[in-house]
C-alpha cells in the first residue's frame, strides 16, 4: 500500500475511532446520572436507553467497514498490530480496534441489548434488595445476569474456562489459570500475616466511630484533593450508593463518594481512591486523548492508581504528619486528645471484617479472592446463583474468620453482579501488586516518598505517574507496561514486602 493510501486508511480509522469514542460518552452521561441524580420513577425507561445505546456502540464496532479499513492497515488474528510500517501508536490503536472488532463480531447485537437492559434494571433491583437485606428480591435479575454472560462466554469463546472471556474484559490477555495461581500464592502469604497479626496487641480506633459530620468531611476532602492534583475544572465530586469513577469527555471525569457521618474512613479513603482513577482518566498523553487508547490498559493497572492515592500515600505515615494538624481542626470535638501517631496507627488497624471496600490493607485481597473463587465456580458449573449467600459465608468464614449475619453485608454488598460485572473482581487484587512494583520503580527514580509526602511534593509524583504510567493510555498491555517500568513480569513479592514493612512496624511482629 503506498504512502498516500496507508494515510487515507488511518485517517479514516482515527475518524471512526473518534466518532465511536464520543457515542461511548453519551451513554456514560446515562450511566453516571443513573447513579447519581436520575429519579427512581425514570428506572424502566433509562434500561430502554441504555440498551439502545449499547447496541449503538456494538453495531458500530462489529461493522463491516471497520473490519475493511482494519483489513487494509494489516491486522489479522495473527498480526493485531497490521502493518510494521506504521507509527507505534496507530499499531497500538488497530490492535485495540482489531480486538474489539473480533468480539463484536462475535457477539450477537440482540445479546448486547440484552445485556445492556438487564444490567441497567440489575442495578435498580440490587439497590432495593440491598436497602431491604433481600437477596431472594434480587436472585431473578442475577440468574438472567449470570445466564446472559454464560451466553456472551460463548458467543466470544476461550481455551479452558468460561471466566477466561469474563477476565478477558476487564484484564486483557490475562486467564484464569494465572490468576488462580497469583491467588493462591498470595492467599498462602496473607492468611498467616493476618494470624500474627490478630496475635499481637491490638490497635484502638473508637475514635474513628465518632461525629464525623458530612459538610466538613466533604471540605477537608476536597481541599486534599486539589492539593494532590485533582482539577475542578475537568472533574465533579458527586454522592452515590457505591463510589465509582467514569469518563464522559476528554475533559470530563467524575467521581463519586459516599458519607457516613460515623465513620471517618469510609467516604474520606474512596475521594482518593477514585480520584487515583480520575487522575489516571485526565492523565493520557494529548496524542490519544479522544480515540480508543485514551483508556486504562486493564483494570488492574487502573486499581494500582486507586490503591496507590488511597493506601500508598493516603494511608503513609509521611502523609498525616502533613495533614493530621488541619484534621484535627476540622472535627475537634472527635479528634481533640487524640495524637497524630494513634490515629495513624488506628486508619492502619487490620482487622477481618465483612465489608470489602472498608477492608484494610491486609485483609483486602482475601476479600477479592473470595469473589473470584465464587465466580470461577458459578461459571464453571459448580456453584448455583440461588447458592452464592451460603457458599458467600463459608468462604468468609475460612478466608477471614468472620461470617456475615445478614446478605446485605455479605452476597449483596457488591454493585458488580448487578451489572453484569463478572470478570471484574480480580483486577482489584491485581492491582495491588502493580501498585506496590510501581512504587519500589517510583522510589528508585525519585527517592523514597515520605519526605516527598511531608512536604507536600505531590506534582512531582503525579508527573512520574502521568510519563510513565497515565501518559500511555491502552497503547501499552499491563504486561509491557510492568515490564518497561519495573524490567520485570507482575509479582507478588513487592506486595508482601510493603505489608511485612508497614504492617511489621505497626504491630512490632518482629
Amino acid at each position: 500500500m503506498s504512502n498516500s493510501a496507508a494515510s487515507k486508511v488511518l485517517s479514516e480509522l482515527r475518524e471512526y475511532d473518534r466518532e465511536l469514542q464520543l457515542l461511548k460518552h453519551g451513554c456514560a452521561v446515562l450511566q453516571w446520572d443513573q447513579e447519581t441524580y436520575m429519579p427512581p420513577a425514570a428506572a424502566e425507561e433509562r434500561a430502554e436507553q441504555l440498551g439502545v445505546f449499547e447496541t449503538l456502540v456494538h453495531d458500530r464496532i462489529a461493522d463491516d467497514r471497520l473490519g475493511e479499513l482494519l483489513e487494509l492497515a494489516g491486522a489479522s488474528p495473527n498480526n493485531l498490530l497490521g502493518s510494521e510500517d506504521l507509527p507505534y501508536r496507530d499499531r497500538a490503536l488497530i490492535r485495540l480496534l482489531f480486538r474489539e472488532h473480533l468480539k463484536a463480531r462475535r457477539v450477537p447485537r440482540d445479546l448486547v441489548g440484552r445485556l445492556a437492559r438487564a444490567a441497567s434494571a440489575g442495578q435498580t433491583a440490587w439497590r432495593a434488595a440491598r436497602a431491604e437485606d433481600d437477596f431472594a428480591a434480587f436472585k431473578p435479575q442475577l440468574e438472567e445476569l449470570v445466564a446472559l454472560a454464560q451466553e456472551r462466554a460463548e458467543c466470544l469463546g476461550y481455551e479452558e474456562h468460561p471466566y477466561d472471556a469474563l477476565l478477558d474484559q476487564y484484564e486483557p490477555h490475562m486467564t484464569t489459570a494465572e490468576v488462580s495461581r497469583v491467588f493462591h500464592e498470595l492467599e498462602q502469604r496473607l492468611v498467616p500475616l493476618v494470624s500474627r497479626i490478630a496475635e499481637a496487641p491490638q490497635l484502638d480506633d473508637t475514635f474513628l466511630y465518632r461525629e464525623f459530620p458530612e459538610d466538613i468531611q466533604e471540605t477537608f476532602g476536597a481541599r486534599v484533593l486539589r492539593e494532590i492534583g485533582w482539577p475542578s475544572n475537568r472533574g465533579r465530586l458527586d454522592i452515590s450508593t457505591h463510589p465509582f469513577t467514569i469518563g464522559l469527555g476528554r475533559d470530563d471525569v467524575r467521581i463519586t463518594t459516599r458519607y457516613d457521618r460515623g465513620f471517618f474512613n469510609a467516604a474520606f479513603f474512596s475521594m482518593l481512591h477514585e480520584a487515583g482513577h480520575g487522575l489516571y482518566e485526565l492523565g493520557f498523553a494529548d496524542e490519544i486523548r479522544g480515540s480508543m487508547l485514551a483508556d486504562g490498559t486493564s483494570l488492574g493497572i487502573h486499581e494500582s492508581q486507586s490503591r496507590f492515592w488511597e493506601n500508598v500515600v493516603g494511608r503513609s505515615r509521611a502523609f498525616w504528619k502533613r495533614y493530621y494538624p488541619a484534621l484535627q481542626s476540622a472535627f475537634p470535638t472527635a479528634l481533640a486528645e487524640i495524637d497524630y501517631e494513634a490515629f495513624y496507627r488506628a486508619i492502619n488497624k487490620v482487622r477481618p471484617s465483612l465489608i470489602r471496600v472498608e477492608a484494610d490493607e491486609v485483609t483486602y485481597s482475601l476479600h477479592v479472592i473470595l469473589r473470584f473463587r465464587l465466580e470461577t465456580a458459578l461459571f464453571g458449573g459448580d456453584l448455583a446463583s440461588a447458592e452464592l449467600p451460603d457458599a458467600w459465608r463459608e468462604e468468609s468464614r475460612r478466608l477471614l474468620g468472620v461470617v456475615p449475619e445478614s446478605d446485605a453485608e455479605g452476597v449483596l454488598q457488591d454493585v458488580h453482579w448487578s451489572m453484569g460485572g463478572f470478570g471484574y473482581f480480580p483486577t482489584y487484587a491485581l492491582g495491588n501488586l502493580f501498585a506496590a512494583q510501581f512504587t519500589e520503580a517510583l522510589e528508585a527514580e525519585l527517592g523514597p516518598l515520605a519526605p516527598l509526602l511531608e512536604r507536600g511534593e505531590f506534582a512531582e509524583i503525579l508527573a512520574w505517574l502521568r510519563q510513565r504510567i497515565h501518559a500511555h493510555g491502552s497503547a501499552r498491555t499491563a504486561t509491557e507496561l510492568v515490564s518497561d517500568i519495573t524490567g520485570r513480569n507482575l509479582e507478588g513479592e513487592p506486595f508482601m514486602r510493603y505489608l511485612h514493612a508497614k504492617f511489621g512496624e505497626i504491630y512490632a511482629l518482629d
